[in-house]
């Protein structure tokens, strides 16, 4: 991949150009906001931490690019560091009271997270350092997603390890400069993408995705609005180790991926609470299938669109195969673009949910280094609150004690207690095929409808019970008042 003679004015990504018009369309949007949220204790140096984020920036051009229109398009512009230098702001909460200042964190995460950003003026990167006790702080970070994605994160974090070492002790960065920079690769994709190579992953795509039903109508507790929100929640469960253990073999059995096992479970699922036959789900792929641009900070993940039949009732084990078969698909056509596709297909615009799925399904692969700094302990910690971008997700990941995982889900469409069931019987599906591959999916949606049933009696017993010991209290003590 050659490096550019521009040195300004670069013309957008593909990934880019879609980001930068739901920006125009609507630029209140924060859900494309990467926050995260690091506990920190012990003896921070600060002033090496900021030196720290600054170096990253320096190296990584993306860190440093605004967008702007010239003659009616949109161009990224590349600022010099000089202007383009990180200010960690330091919002000091230890004199608070402990349910105060926990009070305030959360308030102040969350208003991290709804703050948008000038995709014109930039910085397009925030640093807030919560001071929360003698030796403890909170660092917020946060990204806007068009010069970003979770495999950056990775590398963002893994520099700010090795730097923050370097700097804390008087050293100097001993990480290798870069051989080329994003917009490097802008300029290449779209210099690359045209003539056959684009009518190929045209053609492909457009008979994929013929007559596909782009709605998913997934029962909800509150009808859709007008407009899509980014208000979310996540619902954290985890599987017993025997059958995370149990789904690998059954994977390796079947000659398929773990991903694909699970993807076959989750139509499944969508399936039961559906009852459509034809259904579309969007996963990402990291995109970087050369190696120049894998230590990059960019925009670089792709989305597919996995189309899933389950018609004529076929068996679990059967339907895996053709799940394999659309999977493998889509990861040999994987190079053009979402946002071309979506351009290409000339979908009608619908402001209450997003083109061709509403659904997003993945398994995490992206590198994630240690998190740690010099002399510190540090943990990811998690906003009560989160931005989203579809109606439901599935985000699983394997840790050696088992499969882990959470459904984000926005909070104006769904319940809590919905989407905790949901991931109930998501387990229980599991559980049933890895012990019965062959069973036919109906037979499958009988069992998890008798398990709703089941589930929804109990409750109610459970309800029943409870009012009646109230209303025994209530008696009781109104017989005691009366004497």
């Amino acid at each position: 991949m050659p490096k550019r003679f521009q040195t300004s004015h670069v013309a957008l990504s593909f990934a880019q150009q879609r980001l930068w018009l739901i920006h125009q369309i609507d630029p209140g949007n924060t859900s494309y906001n990467e926050l995260r949220i690091i506990q920190m204790i012990g003896a921070l140096q600060v002033v090496a931490l900021e030196q720290s984020f600054n170096e990253i920036v320096r190296r990584h051009e993306a860190l440093r690019t605004t967008f702007e229109l010239v003659e009616d398009q949109p161009v990224q512009v590349i600022h010099p560091i000089a202007t383009a230098n990180v200010t960690i702001t330091l919002v000091n909460v230890c004199n608070l009271p402990e349910i105060e200042r926990n009070t305030e964190v959360q308030r102040l995460i969350v208003e991290e997270s709804q703050r948008t950003f000038d995709l014109i003026q930039g910085p397009l990167l925030r640093c807030t350092l919560l001071h929360v006790g003698e030796q403890e702080h909170i660092l917020l970070f946060t990204i806007h997603h068009i010069v970003s994605d979770g495999w950056s994160i990775g590398l963002f974090i893994g520099e700010l390890a090795a730097l923050y070492k370097a700097f804390s002790t008087g050293k100097h960065s001993l990480l290798p400069e870069l051989t080329i920079q994003y917009a490097d690769f802008a300029l290449w994709q779209r210099e690359w993408l045209q003539g056959k190579i684009l009518d190929t992953q045209l053609a492909y795509w457009k008979e994929q995705l013929a007559n596909a039903k782009t709605v998913l109508e997934l029962p909800t507790d509150r009808p859709r609005s007008h407009l899509q929100t980014s208000i979310g929640k996540k619902c954290y469960f985890s599987l017993p180790a025997t059958l995370s253990k149990s789904l690998k073999s059954l994977s390796q059995q079947e000659g398929v991926t773990l991903f694909m096992t699970l993807l076959a479970a989750f139509n499944t699922l969508l399936y039961h609470y559906t009852n459509q036959e034809d259904i579309l789900i969007g996963s990402p792929i990291a995109n970087r299938n050369r190696s120049e641009i894998e230590k990059l900070i960019g925009f670089f993940v792709n989305t597919l669109v996995l189309r899933s039949n389950l018609s004529n009732n076929p068996s679990f084990r059967y339907f895996l195969q053709k799940v394999k078969e659309v999977t493998l698909g889509a990861y040999t056509h994987q190079d053009l673009p979402f946002e071309k596709l979506v351009a290409e297909l000339q979908l009608e615009r619908n402001l209450n949910h997003t083109p061709l799925f509403q659904v997003w399904f993945v398994l995490q692969n992206a590198p994630m280094p240690n998190l740690e700094l010099a002399g510190l302990k540090l943990s990811f910690l998690e906003a009560e609150t989160v931005m989203v971008k579809h109606d439901l997700k599935l985000d699983l990941s394997e840790k050696p004690e088992g499969i882990k995982g959470f459904f984000e889900y926005k909070t104006d469409l769904f319940d809590a207690t919905t989407i905790a069931r949901m991931a109930e019987l998501f387990v229980k599906l599991l559980t049933i095929v890895v012990e019965q591959p062959d069973i036919k999916l109906n037979q499958l949606r009988e069992i998890l409808n008798e398990a709703e049933k089941q589930d929804q009696f109990l409750k109610h017993q459970e309800f029943q019970a409870a009012r009646s010991h109230k209303l025994g209290k209530v008696k009781r003590k109104g017989i005691i008042s009366a004497g």
